[in-house]
């Protein structure tokens, strides 16, 4: 009986969440100066910290990059709040779960080319923060430099807040929409979409459908940003106007509100007596961000060849060396492949740089799909200079098709691709759904060399 209110109370829940998610409005334009006041009037103006800021609310700055650093690359925003960020007990430890943390060193880099299939389903009750399940990553959180891979998988909403220190948070759905609230306001996130959210920034991860599942990237080092276009020019690639900022909203719940932060790696615990949710208004440039991958407009080769796979990146984190990144998200949307007396699928290939590679839906055009195969959920690592490209049904395939114009629409895959080998982390290299003949795809490619 309990278990059956239980189910409905739910699916009321949702159901409010879901009219929340509809009508939800957005500033646009990635790295914008924005502003947003949920009360009119709580913005200052003219000034940022005057002595007494509107409506009584706490004026406080979030710092997302150095005071100094150069002014095109400097994120800050403006928080007027109920109450300052300051008023909370004392932090104490928690248990970390699934959660892992550069530096990776309880295992050895492996040069083999390894593929998961989807996380297993969760126990009842595990929410977003519970469900994250680390993949492996590089560098190290304390230095800001590198990143980690981490799964998904929650059929709960969350109760408490989290906040990430070590690094910021893009979320690349699979399965089950989100709504995300954050200090700065609401945003949706479903399939085919990914959200950004900046170091520091708290956030409560609510469930629209019975389940959950997707992929993060936890990027240490500089912020993402829109990659230089060079000579492609002012336009293409992922547009700045199609980039969706949260407008101003406000939770004031007097109460026990559990808020987690994950700092160095570690996940720490405090109960307030209120919700951290309470930005009445915000101006800046530290901001989370909601964005569409099927807007993401495809550049490719109009004559012969394929071009490389830095042409479809979405977001970078630039290192210390100018042209290489500290990681780079990469989207391989819908498109047309046109190229004459071309191989028209991914070339075979060993990179300087390690790729993971995940699917949100449908097949890649480069793996065979299917059990055993590539498939939405799932996942594969190709470290530095691990020899990979198409499997052998594919080549066979794409080798004796017919050139005619040809539309990829029924698959979206992404990648994480990094400077550093990605070191995996015990459960992932000992994990139940790690696939054990993956080198199989490549059997069969046999000599066909004439001289």
């Amino acid at each position: 009986m309990s278990d059956g209110g239980t189910s409905r109370a739910s699916e009321v829940e949702r159901g409010s969440a879901r009219k929340t998610a509809a009508g939800l409005t957005y500033l646009t334009g990635f790295g914008n100066e924005h502003a947003s006041e949920a009360v009119p009037g709580a913005l200052p103006e003219g000034r940022n910290s005057p002595q007494r800021a509107p409506l009584g609310l706490y004026a406080e700055q979030l710092s997302g990059a150095a005071f100094t650093e150069p002014r095109a690359h400097n994120r800050r925003s403006w928080l007027y709040r109920i109450r300052p960020s300051a008023a909370h007990p004392a932090f104490t430890r928690t248990d970390n779960g699934t959660i892992r943390t550069a530096p990776f060193t309880e295992s050895v880099p492996d040069p083999n080319r390894l593929r998961w299939n989807p996380l297993p389903e969760p126990p009842v009750g595990t929410d977003f923060l519970a469900g994250l399940w680390t993949l492996g990553g590089n560098g190290d959180a304390t230095q800001r430099t590198g990143m980690a891979v981490h799964l998904y998988h929650a059929n709960a909403s969350m109760e408490r807040v989290f906040s990430d220190a070590d690094g910021e948070l893009l979320i690349v759905p699979e399965r089950g929409e989100l709504l995300l609230h954050t200090e700065f306001g609401r945003l949706h996130v479903e399939p085919a979409q990914v959200a950004l959210i900046p170091r520091g920034v708290r956030l409560r991860v609510e469930l629209l459908d019975e389940s959950a599942r997707g992929y993060v990237c936890e990027n240490y080092g500089a912020p993402f940003r829109l990659p230089d276009l060079g000579p492609i020019g002012a336009n293409g690639l992922a547009n700045a106007r199609d980039f969706r900022a949260p407008v101003a909203a406000y939770e004031e719940v007097a109460g026990p509100v559990e808020v987690v932060n994950k700092f160095c790696g570690n996940l720490w615990t405090a109960v307030y007596d209120h919700s951290p949710l309470d930005v009445v208004a915000w101006h800046g440039s530290h901001v989370p961000y909601v964005y569409d991958l099927r807007r993401f407009n495809v550049l490719g080769s109009i004559s012969y060849d394929h071009p490389d796979p830095s042409i479809f990146t979405v977001l970078t984190s630039p290192s210390d060396t100018p042209g290489l990144a500290g990681v780079d998200f990469v989207v391989f949307a819908p498109r047309w492949l046109v190229g004459e007396d071309t191989f028209r699928p991914p070339y075979f290939h060993r990179n300087v740089m390690s790729e993971y590679m995940g699917l949100v839906e449908g097949a890649y055009d480069a793996k065979t799909a299917g059990e055993g195969g590539f498939v939405p959920g799932g996942g594969s690592l190709h470290n530095m200079m691990s020899a990979h490209g198409p499997d052998r049904e594919t080549f066979d395939r794409a080798s004796a098709a017919e050139l005619k114009p040809q539309k990829i629409d029924d698959g979206l895959a992404f990648m994480f691709e990094t400077r550093w080998p990605v070191a995996l982390t015990p459960q992932a290299a000992g994990a139940d759904h790690l696939q054990p003949r993956y080198d199989d795809v490549w059997r069969g490619l046999e000599p066909h060399f004439r001289a």
